[in-house]
């Protein structure tokens, strides 16, 4: 399959055709990133379409999180019937905004937000000037119930900053507002922005005693200089001064010269029920580009490809080849993707492979160019001293116990949840553990892993490093 797919870039009529349906959007060339040592994120060409920062929203259930979304971007992240009908989050939801500065009027006023596909030129709410285009950003919205920790993990592997939501009419901290801040700081993110929620529902006293729990909560931690920013995400009350803080994050450094490494958080058939077979389009994954840049046209592998089962259950892996035929940002048509922001990428592949997820944890990128594939990996573990968000009445459980020999742990690499086997502990503080998998995943050294143990759910109980 491999040699019968090569890469088969657009011709011009074919990007014209591709980028036509939104005029009042800038358009993409492939000289932009003909040399990609000098690309910037920011380049008007390529904020216009896609977004270049991935933010997360953190925080204990009912905390505001998805409403703080549809109030910046304009779309409700909610969407499957088990979500509408129990108004929560259960899966990762993701929206694109883009957000305008008016340099008339005074801040923050001046900073306001649209959805991902608005035009270029934009005209003040309040005054009726120009606004400028500062960032195009994705978020990342996840879960806040204790008993979906993994997949808020999942999502943090692509978050570039994260905002801490913290519902005001509720002591401070709750479970899992701990429980997020530990895993957001274990995955390496420096910016955290605090969002002190529902400010309607108490009184000016009560709103202060809470800013003072806040700032004792996040003592020591490295969310303890952030800004706590008061607002009610349902009135939309202060959304400009979010605006204006994530206007003010700093752009994260990219690789754009490095070989494309794509990191799938989902994947689905976008064929309706009794679509003739010759009217069928390929699976769709979506997630967001870690390095390098992505072009419609190119030849991508897939790894791990296709899994299964030898006669002695050993596990082998198949590669998977296909063709990007697009590449989207919400309602935005792509003619090439950079990392940051979340992506839709199209593939000449079957549907029934994408359906449901099931490339989840998967990485895209060039044939040959992505790490091997394996089913044990040597990780440098730290272990928490408490359990997060287990609570027995008012009385947080024990110390987290050692890991020990033979003990099936969840471990989440990038964006996959897959179960450990501990195979071996060594080093002097027995803190080497060997992972064996009974599923191939694909992972590099250094990379970070969280580890978490079944208590009732599966908790958060530590951290580490891929070592070999």
């Amino acid at each position: 399959m491999k040699n019968e797919i090569k890469d088969i870039l657009p011709t011009e009529e074919e990007i014209k055709k591709i980028l036509s349906d939104q005029p009042k959007l800038s358009l993409q060339s492939f000289e932009t990133i003909k040399d990609p040592s000098k690309i910037t994120p920011l380049i008007k060409e390529i904020i216009s379409r896609q977004a270049t920062m991935n933010i997360g929203t953190v925080g204990h259930v009912n905390h505001g999180k998805t409403t703080l979304v549809r109030a910046i971007s304009g779309v409700q992240t909610t969407k499957h019937k088990i979500e509408k009908e129990r108004n929560i989050t259960y899966f990762l939801g993701y929206a694109n905004a883009k957000l305008y500065k008016c340099k008339k009027c005074p801040e923050p006023e001046c900073y306001q937000s649209f959805s991902s596909s608005k035009e270029n030129s934009v005209k003040c709410n309040i005054c009726g000037s120009e606004l400028e285009l500062i960032r195009h950003i994705s978020f990342v919205d996840c879960p806040g119930h204790d008993i979906l920790m993994a997949t808020m993990l999942n999502g943090a592997a692509v978050m570039d900053a994260a905002l801490l939501l913290v519902a005001s009419n509720e002591v401070c901290p709750q479970s899992q507002t701990k429980e997020h801040l530990i895993a957001v700081e274990n995955m390496d993110l420096e910016n955290i922005i605090i969002i002190q929620n529902k400010l309607d529902l108490i009184d000016e006293n009560i709103a202060r005693e809470h800013y003072s729990q806040i700032k004792a909560f996040v003592q020591g931690t490295k969310a303890a200089n952030s800004a706590i920013i008061p607002i009610s995400a349902s009135l939309g009350l202060n959304i400009d001064c979010v605006i204006q803080a994530l206007c003010n994050l700093p752009i994260p450094k990219r690789d754009f010269v490095s070989p494309p490494r794509f990191i799938v958080v989902r994947s689905f058939d976008i064929n309706r029920p009794g679509t003739e077979v010759k009217d069928l389009k390929g699976g769709v994954a979506g997630g967001t580009l870690l390095r390098g840049i992505l072009r419609v046209g190119e030849l991508v592998e897939i790894r791990p490809g296709l899994i299964y089962f030898d006669s002695n259950n050993e596990p082998k892996v198949e590669p998977l080849y296909s063709r990007i035929v697009s590449l989207r940002t919400e309602q935005n048509n792509l003619l090439y993707a950079i990392p940051g922001g979340l992506i839709a990428v199209g593939l000449k592949l079957d549907p029934f492979l994408t359906r449901n997820n099931r490339l989840e944890g998967k990485i895209i990128g060039h044939p040959g160019k992505l790490p091997e594939v394996k089913t044990k990996i040597k990780v440098k573990v730290h272990l928490l001293k408490r359990l997060l968000g287990v609570k027995k009445g008012n009385i947080n459980l024990t110390y987290v116990g050692e890991i020990k020999l033979e003990e099936i742990l969840l471990v989440n690499v990038g964006s996959t949840s897959v179960g450990g086997f501990v195979k071996n502990i060594e080093g002097d503080n027995n803190d080497i553990i060997t992972f064996s998998f009974s599923n191939p995943i694909c992972c590099d050294i250094g990379e970070k892993v969280a580890i978490s143990r079944k208590i009732i759910n599966w908790r958060l109980i530590g951290w580490g490093e891929i070592v070999q």
